[in-house]
């Protein structure tokens, strides 16, 4: 007798929010942004990392729902994103090498998409699918006010949106 294998693979598509000047830190591609996630996330098999082809959305990654929540992969991501900016790079010289008082906030916005797709690429975020917004800022506190976070996801059941908050100790 076969047993078929019954894992349910969630979905999520990362999409980078940028709310820093690159003076004091340096912007990443859309391939670079995707590497951080294809690197930083190989350590777990069972996650799989791709650049899409999409307007909005970058990085898509699939995953057990048996094995990880979306919150768990949520913070694999802000983690995988910190390790990139603490790490030195080419681009930077040993006076541009970012610090704890220059790592920016990283936020991980995710809610569940619950509508119709507004495309149909394959690419695009469809119903089901956690869309993410990772975020890099000088104060999440300002950026979650900004974009009315609170009261985004006030009538919201919890278990359809995650927020992860990761900030360096100076």
């Amino acid at each position: 007798m076969a047993i078929l294998n019954t894992e349910i693979l969630g979905r999520m598509l990362l999409a980078h929010n940028f709310d820093i000047s690159g003076d004091i830190v340096p912007a990443l591609s859309r391939e670079e942004f995707a590497q951080v996630f294809q690197v930083g996330l190989s350590a777990y098999e069972h996650l799989q990392c791709r650049l899409v082809n999409h307007p909005h959305w970058t990085v898509e990654i699939l995953f057990p729902t048996n094995e990880f929540s979306p919150q768990q992969v949520g913070k694999m991501c802000a983690q995988a994103l910190a390790e990139k900016r603490r790490s030195p790079t080419v681009e930077h010289s040993p006076s541009q090498q970012l610090n704890a008082d220059t790592i920016p906030e990283i936020l991980v916005l995710g809610g569940i998409k619950t509508t119709p797709p507004t495309s149909d690429s394959p690419d695009a975020l469809q119903p089901g699918d956690w869309g993410v917004d990772v975020v890099e800022t000088y104060s999440g506190a300002a950026f979650l006010q900004a974009i009315a976070w609170d009261a985004t996801i006030a009538q919201k059941p919890p278990d359809s949106v995650f927020k992860v908050e990761l900030r360096e100790e100076k």
